[in-house]
């Protein structure tokens, strides 16, 4: 049985930026795993053919000029909330990775690209799919599609 009782969690911020250049979920994975981590959790957001019932021929990802800081602040929320008031002895980290693309991607393109490392599955879990919503919901990124049929879609710029 997985447990998780009296352990306590340090929490390290491996990477948390917005990247013009590709990322990748091995990228990812590897900076976060130790020898400490039981469990290695990852998403990768990738640009699929389609949207709405459109085919979708490709991306691009706009972001606002604060949206880098936001990206840093909204990793450095969420570590502030799951991390313990205080710990008592050795903590095992977890190790949080996370990029978001700007700029034109193509179909299969990882947009974005999350890792956690805990000690246990469930943390790892619970921290990798808060830390996608809060950064899908929070920072100030906006998609422009383009449609095979030569139609263009922003989404995300009037939310």
């Amino acid at each position: 049985m997985d447990t998780e009782q009296g352990s306590e969690s340090a929490f390290e911020i491996v990477h948390a930026v917005l990247s013009a250049e590709p990322i990748s979920v091995d990228q990812a994975i590897a900076a976060v795993e130790s020898d400490t981590a039981g469990a290695v959790v990852s998403f990768s957001g990738v640009v699929r053919n389609h949207d709405g019932g459109k085919p979708v021929q490709r991306l691009s990802y706009s972001a606002h000029p604060t949206a880098h800081q936001v990206m840093t602040d909204v990793v450095a929320q969420l570590v502030a909330e799951q991390a313990p008031a205080g710990t008592d002895g050795p903590a095992q980290p977890v190790k949080i990775w996370a990029a978001h693309r700007t700029g034109m991607l193509e179909i299969g393109d990882p947009a974005l690209v999350c890792a956690v490392s805990a000690a246990h599955r469930g943390q790892a879990f619970a921290v990798c799919s808060e830390l996608v919503d809060r950064i899908k919901a929070q920072v100030p990124i906006w998609k422009e599609q383009f449609f095979t049929d030569g139609t263009v879609e922003w989404v995300g710029a009037g939310e």
